[in-house]
């Protein structure tokens, strides 16, 4: 019988006892906070492990003591993506699990270097273009895992304006919306792998207190506490509690090794189970949207990348 895991599960809990030596699996975001600790749980494990950072120099120092292979990626330049995904594929090793963890979280209005609005260009594009031409080096039970976050609650993706060159940008919201394309993508992405035994999820880690709030003041983070603990109270939960970086990294690492893949393939899951579906106005504090797992809006979403990323990647 398989265990049961819950929000305070950490990933050496979820890990206990699973060997993946000779497994092979790649994590972006390696440089702080979940990125360092969920390489270094699969690497204990014995998996042989390949990080990307931003900042190669940052990434040694975080991952000093680790043995694992390092390699230079700026998800907010294409350029970068695909000089990435053109060094991986030269070296030809295949992966067992691609964990896209890199992100950024309610930025100031910007954008990438190839002058996307800065979220949705850094935490879903970069990834669409990076997953999507590694897959020659996946095969059959291969996992493809993306981080998204509670936050698409707050908006939906607008395919219609998804640099906000009409509407009015606010930091959560757009954060929001760059976290509902991360599910999207998880979703059509497992439809169009599952045939051919690879399966990909989206997962929520949870709230931490990481290098991901370093655009977010003290006052509006105490606001937004506020904000949670009265929707968490109006549905009758406690209140919020950060976890702790092993414990928000656990989601990541059940989903890529230790949930059965038929029970994550196509899903959202958050503290170590696949989530239940809320529908729009119910205060619960866990759950995802249902336009967030929608097949036909993730089709949408599809189309709508290959447009903005100028490259196609049709179902093999």
């Amino acid at each position: 019988m398989n265990k049961v895991f819950n929000a305070r599960s950490t990933t050496d809990e979820v890990l206990a006892g699973i060997d993946l030596s000779g497994k092979r699996i790649l994590v972006t975001g390696v440089s702080a906070g979940l990125g360092v600790e969920t390489a270094r749980a699969l690497a204990a494990r014995g998996a042989r492990v390949t990080g990307t950072a931003r900042d190669l120099a940052k990434a040694k120092r975080a991952t000093a003591g680790l043995d694992l292979d390092l390699v230079e990626l700026d998800l907010a330049s294409l350029a970068s993506v695909r000089a990435c995904a053109d060094r991986l594929l030269a070296a030809g090793q295949t992966f067992d699990v691609i964990i896209a963890n890199a992100g950024v979280m309610a930025t100031p209005p910007g954008r990438t270097a190839d002058g996307f609005e800065t979220q949705f260009g850094t935490n879903h594009l970069g990834h669409f273009v990076l997953v999507n031409r590694l897959l020659p080096l996946l095969k059959s039970g291969s996992r493809i895992v993306i981080l998204s976050s509670a936050g698409h609650r707050r908006e939906d993706v607008d395919l219609d304006d998804p640099n906000y060159d009409r509407g009015d940008y606010t930091p959560f919201g757009a954060y929001g919306r760059s976290k509902t394309a991360n599910i999207l993508f998880a979703v059509e992405l497992d439809r169009r792998l599952k045939e051919k035994g690879i399966r990909a999820t989206a997962v929520h880690p949870g709230g931490i207190m990481t290098e991901l709030v370093r655009h977010i003041s003290e006052q509006t983070l105490q606001q937004l506490i506020v904000s949670v603990n009265e929707a968490a109270r109006a549905a009758g939960n406690p209140d919020h509690a950060f976890k702790s970086i092993p414990q928000g990294a656990a989601t990541s690492v059940w989903a890529a090794v230790t949930a059965s893949a038929d029970d994550v393939g196509g899903r959202y899951c958050e503290d170590c189970h696949v989530a239940s579906i809320v529908a729009a106005g119910d205060q619960q504090a866990s759950g995802v949207r249902p336009y967030a797992v929608d097949p036909e809006r993730a089709r949408a979403l599809w189309k709508k990348s290959e447009e903005m990323v100028g490259e196609a990647f049709p179902e093999a």
